[in-house]
């Protein structure tokens, strides 16, 4: 039961990953609330899981022309360095604090995100009505 509780979790992942949204926005999370791995397994797991899926997903990419390596480079190195850093921070971090660091980051970014889709859909309806009140001054 176990092993099936860890595939429907990478399932989720992976799909929320090929999305381009990040599986382990959801990926860690799920093996937390799912399983009784620590958090540092949850993201040990989720960072090896990322490979298989980012090596897909950049094939697809790079099949389709959309990968720009004009500014690939600018974006990967210090996304990697970055990287670095932060995987020897968070292996020092203490799991329940690095579990709250997370969880504000999620927050952080779901409240981001809800707000910048309200902006969008506002912005979008401002648009519509100005051009609807444009039209109608015209007839």
């Amino acid at each position: 039961m176990e092993k099936f509780i860890f595939i429907i979790i990478g399932i989720a992942g992976g799909v929320i990953g090929g999305m381009g949204m990040g599986g382990g926005t959801l990926l860690i999370p799920l093996l937390l609330i799912f399983t009784n791995l620590k958090q540092h397994s949850a993201q040990t797991i989720n960072l090896l899981a990322f490979i298989p899926m980012a090596v897909v997903a950049l094939a697809i990419h790079f099949k389709n022309k959309l990968v720009e390596f004009r500014f690939a480079v600018w974006a990967a190195v210090p996304a990697a360095v970055m990287g670095i850093g932060a995987a020897v921070l968070a292996s020092k971090t203490d799991p329940e604090r690095l579990k709250l660091f997370f969880g504000v980051f999620l927050l952080v970014l779901g409240v981001y995100q809800l707000g910048d889709a309200i902006y969008k859909k506002v912005k979008k309806a401002k648009a519509t009505c100005n051009a609807r009140q444009l039209h109608d001054a015209e007839h």
